[in-house]
C-alpha cells in the first residue's frame, strides 16, 4: 500500500465519519452508554473535527509534502515498515486517533492498545478501513500487551509515565504527561469572546489536555459576565457525575471556609495551580501581562494558551493535524526510527 493509497483511505474514512450512516449512528451511541463521559454531542465534536481538520485530501497531501513523505510502500528511504506500539488514554473521544494516522501515514505498522474507556470507535474505524482494503489489517493491529515493538507512543497521566519508562525506556519513545491549558484576559473581551471561552472551558467535561483549567485575570477583574455567560452550559449540571464532582469541590471549600465564585454548573477558585478539578476553574491575578507571558512560555504543563494574541478563544478543542500534544512532532520521531 502505497502513500496515495494511504491517503485515499483516510479521505474516505473522514467522509464516513461525516456521514449520516446507520451503523456509525449506532456506534456512537454504544461508545456513549459504555463511557458516561462520552456525550453524544462531544463524540459529534470530536468526529467530526478529526474528519475535517485532519482527514481532508488536501490536507493530508500538504503534510506528506511538509514531511517529504514519498509515494512509496514503506517509510522514506526504508524499506522495511517499523512495530510502533501505541499506548492511547481514553479521556476524550478518540484522542488517540492523531498519533495512529502519524504511524500509518508514514508507513510504519501500528499494534494499538486502546484504552478501555474509548475503545469502540478507534476499534470500528480500523474494521472499517479493513473491510475496504484487507492490506490495511497488516498497518493496523490491536494488543492487550504491546510486546516486540521497535518503538513505542505512550499517552497518560504522570504517575503511569513512570511505568512507561520503566517498561519503554530502552526503545525509542514518546512518553505523554499530564497536561493543561490556561487563558489570559484582559478585561476587554466581549460576550462573543467569553462565550467561546466557555467552549475551552466546558467542552469534554474539561478532561482534555486543551481544557483551559485556569484563568489570569488583571487585578479587579469583574467575573459577573464570566459567570453569566458560561451558564449556557448549566446543563451539564443534571450529568450525575458531573454533578457529584460539583457537589464535593463545593462542600470541601465550605468546609475549609474558602472563598469562592459559582453558577449552577462551576466553581471559580483563586488557586496557583495549573490544574483544576473537574467543575472547577482556577484563576490568578496579574499585573504585568509581559512578565505572566515570560513565566507561561515553555512550562512542560501546557499545552496551549488561549487569549488575544495566542490561541483564539473557543478554539482550544479544534487542534489542526500538526498541532502535536506536548510539542512533539510525531511524524519527525517516526521518520528517524
Amino acid at each position: 500500500m502505497n502513500l496515495q493509497e494511504r491517503i485515499n483511505l483516510l479521505t474516505r474514512l473522514g467522509e464516513y465519519m461525516l456521514s449520516d450512516s446507520e451503523t456509525w449512528r449506532g456506534v456512537k451511541e454504544r461508545a456513549s452508554r459504555e463511557n458516561s463521559w462520552f456525550l453524544p454531542e462531544f463524540i459529534d465534536r470530536s468526529t467530526k473535527n478529526i474528519a475535517t481538520a485532519f482527514l481532508q485530501e488536501h490536507i493530508l497531501a500538504q503534510f506528506s509534502d511538509h514531511y517529504k513523505l514519498q509515494n512509496t510502500a514503506g517509510p522514506p528511504g526504508n524499506d522495511k515498515p517499523k512495530k510502533v506500539g501505541i499506548v492511547m488514554a481514553g479521556n476524550i473521544p478518540l484522542v488517540g486517533f492523531h498519533d495512529l494516522l502519524c504511524v500509518f501515514i508514514t508507513g510504519h505498522n501500528a499494534v494499538i492498545k486502546a484504552s478501555s474507556k474509548d475503545e469502540v470507535l478507534i476499534k470500528h474505524l480500523v474494521d472499517v478501513m479493513v473491510s475496504w482494503n484487507k492490506e490495511v489489517a497488516g498497518f493496523i493491529g490491536f494488543s492487550e500487551m504491546l510486546k516486540a515493538c521497535y518503538a513505542y507512543i505512550a499517552t497518560g497521566s504522570n504517575n503511569t509515565a513512570g511505568y512507561f519508562e520503566y517498561y519503554f525506556g530502552k526503545y525509542p519513545h514518546i512518553i505523554r504527561r499530564n497536561r493543561t491549558s490556561v487563558a489570559i484576559l484582559t478585561g476587554e473581551e466581549s460576550e462573543e469572546d467569553l462565550s467561546r471561552l466557555a467552549d475551552d472551558v466546558y467542552l469534554y467535561f474539561g478532561l482534555g489536555c486543551r481544557n483551559i483549567t485556569k484563568l489570569y485575570v488583571p487585578e479587579g477583574y469583574d467575573f459577573i459576565p464570566v459567570l453569566t455567560i458560561f451558564k449556557k452550559y448549566n446543563y451539564l449540571a443534571d450529568h450525575h457525575k458531573y454533578k457529584n464532582n460539583y457537589d464535593y469541590n463545593l462542600a470541601v471549600h465550605i468546609l475549609n471556609k474558602k472563598f469562592f465564585m459559582s453558577n449552577e454548573s462551576l466553581l471559580l477558585v483563586e488557586d496557583a495551580s495549573f490544574f483544576s478539578p473537574i467543575s472547577q476553574l482556577n484563576y490568578e491575578f496579574y499585573t504585568d501581562v509581559e512578565k505572566l507571558v515570560a513565566s507561561l512560555r515553555g512550562r512542560p504543563e501546557l499545552q496551549c494558551i488561549a487569549g488575544k494574541k495566542f490561541t483564539p478563544f473557543g478554539q482550544s478543542q479544534y487542534p489542526l493535524l500538526m498541532d502535536y500534544a506536548d510539542d512533539v512532532d510525531t511524524v519527525r520521531f517516526l521518520l528517524q526510527l
